[in-house]
């Protein structure tokens, strides 16, 4: 017969408690960050929003426009696709370095590598996280003063950003796939590069799909912002065209990034339903 006592939930007192401690420490970062929804009600904020709104419609489509709109689609896509290959160029041979997958030293330790394995990745894996620490749109910055205006300073930023990225999840993924075919690969004399081959990859290949594709929607969207900075593609139509106030041609610009990540993610699905 269920009791009471039977029923309680256990683990019910840390939860409230975690909850609480987040409650608390949210607080103060509202305060912070001067967060104050009412101000958008205040005067007349209400109402000029809603007139800089109904100014987005209808979407520009002229025959003009629409070739110029597909120019900086087309450069948009090419600056992230462009930078996520040179991330992957630097990020691939970065993840294998900064992983404790391949190590000979956890093969013979019972899967525990050596200390001094240990500190011949730290310098790797500081590497990635110098790269990663940086936003893309200070790379942009420092690349538009270094290179000029234009995609060459996107094409960059999302490389140095990216790779960093990309090689500190690689490297996680491969750590976390079961290791034993890699392990019996390096204890039959196999090379490190065909154990990764044949060991690691088949295993990771469907997350590392995953997750190389959705940094390419992300790299999609941040060289639209970095457009802001003069970095090209749409980010930089978009602001020449709100600096004119043309509130059409920024309508029908949203909508093509729309479709953008819709494409992305479609891609997604399909590479990965091919994989699995």
């Amino acid at each position: 017969m269920l009791t009471r006592a039977t029923l309680r939930d256990p683990a019910a007192l840390p939860r409230l408690s975690l909850g609480l401690l987040a409650l608390l420490l949210l607080w103060p970062g509202l305060s912070l960050s001067e967060l104050d929804l009412g101000v958008l009600l205040q005067g007349d904020n209400a109402a000029t929003m809603g007139q800089f709104v109904a100014a987005f419609w209808p979407p520009e489509h002229g025959r003009e426009f629409l070739e110029l709109l597909g120019r900086a689609t087309l450069e948009t896509l090419a600056i992230a696709t462009a930078g996520m290959s040179l991330a992957l160029l630097i990020a691939l041979p970065a993840s294998l370095l900064a992983s404790r997958a391949l190590s000979l030293s956890a093969l013979h330790r019972g899967g525990r590598p050596a200390w001094w394995g240990a500190l011949l990745r730290w310098p790797v894996r500081i590497f990635l996280i110098v790269l990663r620490s940086v936003p893309e749109i200070v790379w942009a910055l420092l690349f538009v003063r270094a290179v000029g205006l234009g995609p060459s300073a996107g094409v960059l930023a999302i490389a140095i950003t990216y790779a960093g990225m990309l090689g500190k999840v690689y490297a996680e993924i491969f750590e976390s796939v079961d290791p034993r075919p890699a392990r019996a690969l390096l204890g039959s004399g196999s090379p490190r590069l065909v154990a990764f081959l044949y060991g690691i990859l088949p295993n990771a290949a469907t997350e590392m799909l995953s997750y190389t594709v959705y940094r390419w929607e992300c790299a999609i969207r941040a060289s639209v912002v970095m457009g802001f900075v003069g970095a090209g593609g749409l980010g930089q139509q978009i602001d020449l065209s709100m600096r004119m106030f043309a509130g059409g041609e920024v309508a029908s610009m949203l909508l093509t990034f729309f479709l953008l990540v819709l494409l992305a993610d479609q891609l997604s699905r399909l590479l990965r339903g091919r994989l699995t």
